[in-house]
């Protein structure tokens, strides 16, 4: 019976595992897949529409289309990329082709020192999972990459044991249905003999009784 429940809540959570695993793949790489870039929010610049630790959808799209309100991702520098809301569009006076951008951050009280070029811009945000972010970061990099995988293994191992023991462990509810079928079915056969028996019994009983009649008052004496 405990192999059986260890072999259930196993199932229980590993199902819960894989459902969440499949998840979070759609919402991070599914999502590159459909042409979305997912940047994890790490400042609080954009409070309260982007959350830190929340993750942001960010899509390709072509700079001259975007407006003033529009929350855009740019590159900084090589390894640093931001989100901030435009608040201007400022074209080049010498080039009509080349376009800049001014941008603030919702809960920053002044706007962006410098311009944004629209080279540097990578796409507009279409959309946010508060808090996912802590979670992409944790199983991403170390050590919870390692620690997201030992609990995997740990897990697999588990049901496998409890399949294991499931296969050993007699069933302490009893035998199988077809099993006790069975049983019941020898039980009624030999209480049909035993049945059986005791009236052939009887019946000789009954004729010596009375082939002897006399004799059944000497019986307990002859058998002293």
């Amino acid at each position: 019976m405990r192999a059986v429940l260890i072999k259930k809540i196993g199932s229980v959570v590993s199902t819960a595992v894989v459902i969440v695993v499949v998840l979070l793949a759609l919402l991070l790489a599914g999502a590159r897949l459909l042409g979305l870039q997912v940047y994890t929010v790490l400042s609080g610049s954009m409070e309260p529409n982007y959350h830190v630790g929340s993750i942001i959808y960010v899509k390709e799209v072509d700079p001259f289309t975007l407006k003033e309100g529009d929350a855009i991702s740019f590159v900084i520098s090589e390894n640093t990329v931001a989100t901030h809301r435009i608040v201007g569009l400022v074209p080049d006076e010498e080039d009509p082709t080349v376009i800049r951008f001014r941008t603030k951050g919702d809960a920053n009280e002044t706007e962006d020192n410098n311009l944004v070029h629209y080279k540097n811009v990578l796409g507009k945000v279409v959309w946010t999972i508060p808090y996912l972010g802590y979670v992409s970061d944790f199983v991403q990099n170390p050590p919870g990459t390692y620690i997201t995988i030992g609990a995997a293994a740990i897990l697999v191992i588990a049901v496998f044991m409890s399949d294991v023991l499931a296969t050993k462990q007699p069933n302490a509810d009893g035998p199988p249905p077809e099993q006790q079928q069975e049983a019941a079915l020898e039980r009624e056969k030999l209480k049909a003999e035993l049945e059986s028996l005791k009236q052939i019994l009887q019946q000789q009983e009954n004729q010596a009784n009375q082939e002897n009649p006399k004799k059944e008052g000497n019986e307990n004496e002859e058998n002293v």
